[in-house]
């Protein structure tokens, strides 16, 4: 077996196997120990049979992609700042669902804890990135050939903090149908994973235990969803896709690849900005945008299909661009 094999491959092999092996464990532990969702009364009516369906289910996504990276962290060292905001971000989440589920506090962390601890990890990960790994501010434009251009060290900082934060928030209210955020998510790393291989070949075991850990989780998590990832999984995810993208300099084809968060994070931000400004208006039915399909009578697979859709397609644009 070549290494090729072994980098790409096999990481997705033992992460999908792992998460296939806990899913089962972990979802009647789940139950037992009452860590059921709880729908919004406000949320789309067809949703509140979903209460009582076991959330925290990140937490088998996170196994499986710590325990593969663990094999091969030791020769592809690149990969341990991805690991570490997939785990720090991920611990957030489970934070924020453990005082929602446990606590019974519907809010969970409050918005200035949430963001204190989300700038505490991201600032280390910008530590990391430049006391340690040595990286440069080169950002690769798409469709430009070359090594893009070279930021200022200040702007850089500043613009890491947006990217993470956008992100990380955008795949959190893209979680929010049965397999939304878990199937836009794997076609998103397998994209990384396929751009990895002609820009760094070292990042190639985190991307592809992502792919193999949500693959897994995608057996019990389409509808109807037997287990909800929660913020714990979400969370995670979106420091995944954040943190690669600027190891790999190539955080501008967020914009592209992940077009999905972009449209649920800029659908809540312009209800909301709407809805306050005029007193009560409403520009789509519901937000994240993709309760608005629903309201207008796309059934959640059939939502979930055409995003991850276009997930694949602007995939594909992102392949051309590199």
């Amino acid at each position: 077996m070549n290494n090729l094999s072994l980098s790409v491959f096999m990481p997705v092999i033992i992460s999908f196997l792992i998460s296939v092996v806990f899913c089962p464990i972990l979802i009647p532990f789940l139950r037992k120990l009452k860590f059921g969702q709880t729908e919004r009364e406000e949320g789309p009516q067809s949703h509140l049979k979903k209460n009582g369906t076991p959330t925290m289910g990140g937490l088998v996504i996170l196994a499986s992609i710590l325990l593969t990276s663990l094999i091969y962290i030791g020769k592809f060292t690149e990969i341990l700042p991805v690991l570490f905001m997939t785990l720090g971000f991920g611990l957030i989440g489970f934070l924020d669902d453990y005082i929602k589920v446990v606590k019974k506090r519907s809010l969970g962390l409050t918005p200035l804890q949430k963001m204190a601890l989300q700038f505490v990890v991201t600032g280390v990960f910008i530590y990391y990135y430049f006391k340690i790994a040595g990286l440069d501010t080169s950002i690769k434009i798409p469709f430009v050939s070359g090594d893009g251009f070279v930021m200022p060290t200040w702007l850089f900082i500043i613009f890491v903090f947006i990217v993470v934060l956008g992100t990380v928030n955008g795949v959190n209210f893209t979680d929010g149908l049965d397999g939304l955020a878990s199937g836009v998510t794997v076609i998103v790393a397998t994209f990384f994973t396929i751009a990895a291989l002609s820009l760094n070949p070292s990042m190639t075991p985190i991307t592809g235990a992502v792919v193999g850990s949500l693959l897994g989780f995608l057996l019990f998590n389409t509808y109807p969803a037997r287990v909800f990832m929660g913020d714990t999984g979400s969370l995670a995810l979106g420091g995944f896709v954040s943190s690669t993208a600027l190891m790999l300099h190539m955080p501008l084809f967020i914009v592209i690849i992940g077009l999905i968060y972009l449209v649920e994070v800029l659908s809540v931000i312009l209800q909301v900005g709407y809805f306050k400004l005029t007193h009560g208006k409403r520009i789509f039915k519901m937000a994240p945008i993709h309760h608005h399909f629903e309201l207008c009578g796309y059934s959640e697979t059939q939502v979930v299909a055409a995003f991850s859709i276009v997930t694949a397609l602007l995939c594909l644009v992102g392949i051309m661009a590199l």
